[in-house]
């Protein structure tokens, strides 16, 4: 058979890749042509294009980049004749997705999306397309299964979530190499996560690296994100108690004691490495108030929305700052509350239906497509 994949974000690489080699477990034959990432070409296939040539984020960057994003939709519906695949499959990444999707449904192809787009928190209209144009539809988040069978019709397939695994495969960190390796002393490790796009993080890390004076038993460690250059950190490394590391959020994460994050993915990440966390969000004002006038949630982080209750603290505008993050940073390292949120982890990893996610997703795309 052959797969045509397409994700255009970091994550999207990862569980791409973890896809891929499910797989190529029940499909013997499989070929793969993708838009992706390293780790999708590593797990074997033909790269397209990289899913750096397609992060265009925000109003005005996509329409500053409008006839490259036109350029690249037409070039991938050409590529996808060329290659003529069994399947197309769709991983999150819905602005450049659902437009092929709808191309893709009125040519006669397979369309498979894997990973929903976060149509329950805005944008809901968008249903309408993926009932057109989506052939199945598999989802990663317990919620979401009911927000699309019972409130929209439009059956779905609860695969568990690829975080699991790809956390739960990794191999062991040991502490005192790690330390070592990254020029780190033996004190216990306060992890910042302060995203990934330069906007975000000059924003989350000024107030972030100011507990680092307030905590000097512990050591505070940036999470460097693989698409941003050290240099861009060096002004929040002028400060002290405050150290860096790059590309090893994962890593980090497994030796930590705490964790100051950034709302978004990195919040579950944190979570299924049980490491108690205080989550995090400021972004310019305006947008701030057009987002929670479209944005119907009660929650920001994935944590509390899965839950359906607060687990994790969240500082969102104003009270993201430096006297509410070192009241909730001493909270989460007192005995007692921790004791509570690694309680609620676990429930939390077990709402998201254990491990197996790429695998449950692979058969249900093979079993589907070989019946033709």
């Amino acid at each position: 058979m052959k797969y045509y994949l397409i994700a255009g974000e970091a994550s999207g690489d990862l569980h791409g890749a973890n896809l891929i080699k499910a797989l190529k477990k029940e499909d013997a034959e499989a070929d793969f042509r993708f838009w992706g990432g390293d780790l999708m070409k590593a797990a074997g296939g033909t790269e397209v294009k990289h899913y750096r040539d397609l992060a265009f984020m925000g109003f005005a960057e996509v329409i500053m980049n409008l006839g490259t994003i036109l350029k690249n939709i037409k070039f991938c519906k050409k590529d996808i004749e060329d290659y003529n695949p069994d399947v197309i499959i769709f991983i999150d990444y819905p602005g450049f997705n659902l437009r092929i999707a709808k191309w893709a449904r009125q040519k006669g192809f397979k369309t498979h999306y894997y990973i929903s787009p976060q149509i329950w928190a805005w944008k809901e209209g968008r249903i309408k397309e993926i009932k057109r144009d989506i052939d199945e539809m598999y989802v990663i988040l317990p919620f979401e299964k009911e927000f699309y069978e019972a409130k929209h019709k439009f059956p779905v397939h609860f695969v568990g979530h690829p975080l699991i695994d790809a956390i739960h495969n990794r191999p062991q960190v040991i502490p005192e190499k790690f330390k070592e390796e990254n020029g780190l002393d033996e004190r216990p490790i306060i992890a910042l996560l302060p995203g990934s796009r330069k906007q975000e993080i000059k924003k989350m890390l000024e107030i972030m690296i100011s507990a680092a004076t307030d905590f000097k038993e512990y050591q505070f460690v940036i999470a460097g994100a693989p698409s941003q250059e050290k240099s861009f950190y060096e002004t929040f490394l002028s400060t002290k108690n405050v150290h860096f590391v790059t590309n090893k959020t994962y890593d980090l994460l497994s030796i930590s004691e705490a964790a100051l994050v950034t709302s978004g993915t990195a919040t579950l990440e944190t979570a299924l490495f049980k490491v108690p966390q205080v989550v995090c969000y400021k972004g310019n004002q305006i947008s701030y108030e057009i987002a929670k006038r479209v944005i119907k949630l009660e929650y920001i982080s994935l944590v509390n929305l899965i839950l359906n209750k607060t687990v994790v603290t969240e500082l969102i505008q104003s009270d993201f700052n430096k006297k509410r993050v070192k009241e909730e940073l001493s909270a989460i390292l007192d005995s007692n509350k921790r004791e509570t949120i690694f309680l609620e982890y676990y429930h939390l990893e077990k709402a998201l239906g254990g491990r197996g996610a790429s695998e449950n997703t692979a058969k249900l795309i093979h079993s589907t497509i070989k019946v033709k």
